[in-house]
């Protein structure tokens, strides 16, 4: 997984286009290539500032390793994709109609409300009946809604 920080569209000696995409992640700066026929099919995900993950193969060369992107996933995706569920703690149903205004789309993950009893007296979980899409994303929005102490994505 890395970040785009450029894209460059060549073309090469005959004739088709290729790409040749920057990325960031916490290890450093690397560059990989793709070319026409993957350049077409994701071109808006290679976009700088886009976090994603690819899937490359390498060939190890004189002047060092080339990439050669294979596939391109949007991070978001594959985040929505793996997560299982989303855990909501509240201390009360305040917060209730903003969480349901922020569980649009149906998906795969379990989503749970955990309401924390006053003095430390426990908790009491609640497990929604449907299934939805969660994401990073979606978590964070929630732990911005006035009322709910803590978001977990698991």
């Amino acid at each position: 997984a890395g970040t785009v920080t450029t894209k460059q569209e060549r073309k090469t000696r005959t004739g088709n286009k290729m790409g040749v995409v920057q990325f960031s992640d916490t290890s450093g700066q690397y560059e990989a290539v793709l070319f026409s026929e993957g350049l077409a099919q994701y071109r808006d995900l290679l976009e700088p500032g886009r976090s994603v993950v690819i899937t490359v193969s390498a060939e190890d060369r004189p002047e060092g390793v080339n990439l050669r992107i294979q596939t391109v996933q949007s991070l978001e995706d594959e985040a929505s994709r793996i997560q299982k569920a989303l855990r909501i703690f509240v201390r009360d149903d305040r917060p209730a109609s903003a969480i349901q205004s922020q569980l649009t789309q149906r998906g795969d993950s379990q989503v749970s409300i955990i309401v924390i009893k006053e003095e430390a007296q426990g908790e009491v979980e609640i497990e929604l009946p449907n299934r939805y899409r969660v994401s990073p994303q979606i978590a964070s929005a929630m732990r911005a809604v006035p009322g709910v102490v803590e978001v977990e994505l698991v």
